[in-house]
């Protein structure tokens, strides 16, 4: 294998020797099985083929300052991928199934954790999928449940230097009764075409508004968003928006730092009132916003004067990441150390 460049990595696919998976069939969950295949094999009639019996998570194991390899929230991620499955119907993957597929997987592939320093993670990627052959609609009796990994750099590829975002009106990435609080690929497969052409039109991605009134803001296009606002952090509260375990633990920093936490509607008008803006998610941990544009009114709404983050933005970022690397104390029990 060629050495890695592990500063020039995108954020992508990228091959490594193992996978873990299990299979949920007559009601309970089987034994472990390693793979070093890339592929599945499934019956044509399989659910989620048909139905969007679906949900991943997303995840990053870091190599530390101290050479520890340490994963973040990693029981988070384990819950909301049940309440996942609750909204479509699958078989629930248990937290300690979850965590000990998760851990072997990032053990099997070590050498693939970047090193320390090159601004690079180790992705992980759970997946359950309804397996189960039905062609009426309805739920599956078997499924799978696989965790691969790979290297990748920022998701972003500005990292953390500001991007632009566009609002947009003539799509909806979930409906308010849907499934957007959940982490299933029918919300990324309605945001496509929305986020293509914002990027076509030279954005990073795109901002959605409220799928009811079109008044308020709701995700920024695969993350969450934030704003502040003096000593303020504020965040939409919606029923259509994914709940984000680095949003979450963002506001309780922003707490411990002094500051106001808010979850709340956050109007499209407000957006002249915020002294910052961002997006914030496990693939992008924080992406600082410097231009907002409204495709159908024009309105511009321009941050990071100097060209750079703001101060709050990154001291929140600085201090996550530092959790995430071993530069700063874990007083809140979120790191796994892979031993």
């Amino acid at each position: 294998m060629n050495p890695i460049e592990w500063k020039n990595l995108p954020f992508g696919y990228f091959k490594t020797d193992y996978n873990v998976r299990c299979y949920f069939k007559d009601g309970k969950w089987g034994a472990l099985e390693i793979s070093d295949s890339e592929t599945i094999t499934m019956h044509m009639a399989a659910t989620c083929l048909h139905y969007g019996q679906e949900a991943f998570e997303g995840m990053k194991a870091f190599t530390g300052a101290d050479g520890k390899i340490r994963i973040f929230r990693m029981e988070e991620n384990a819950k909301r991928m049940i309440r996942s499955a609750q909204g479509v119907m699958m078989a629930e993957v248990p937290v300690d199934l979850f965590c000990e597929i998760v851990l072997k997987t990032v053990k099997l592939n070590l050498k693939y954790v970047p090193p320390y320093g090159e601004g690079a993670s180790l992705y992980i990627r759970p997946l359950l999928i309804g397996t189960g052959a039905q062609v009426g609609v309805k739920a599956a009796k078997e499924y799978m449940f696989m965790v691969f990994v790979g290297p990748v750099g920022p998701y972003f590829k500005e990292g953390f230097s500001p991007v632009k975002m566009q609002i947009v009106r003539d799509y909806d990435r979930a409906a308010p009764l849907g499934t957007g609080h959940i982490k299933v690929g029918g919300n990324y497969a309605a945001s496509l075409k929305a986020g293509e052409r914002a990027h076509q039109d030279g954005y990073a991605s795109c901002i959605f508004l409220d799928a009811r009134e079109k008044k308020y803001i709701d995700e920024a296009g695969p993350a969450n968003f934030f704003g502040i606002k003096g000593n303020t952090y504020v965040t939409p509260d919606s029923s259509s928006i994914l709940p984000s375990i680095t949003n979450m633990s963002l506001r309780v920093l922003a707490e411990e730092m002094g500051m106001k936490v808010e979850r709340r509607h956050v109007p499209v008008e407000e957006l002249s009132d915020f002294e910052e803006v961002g997006a914030c998610g496990t693939a992008a941990v924080i992406s600082p916003i410097c231009q907002i544009h409204d495709r159908d009114t024009g309105k511009v709404y321009n941050y990071c004067k100097d060209g750079k983050a703001g101060p709050v933005s990154t001291k929140l970022y600085l201090k996550l990441k530092g959790i995430q690397e071993g530069l700063e104390p874990d007083t809140h029990g979120w790191i796994t150390i892979v031993d």
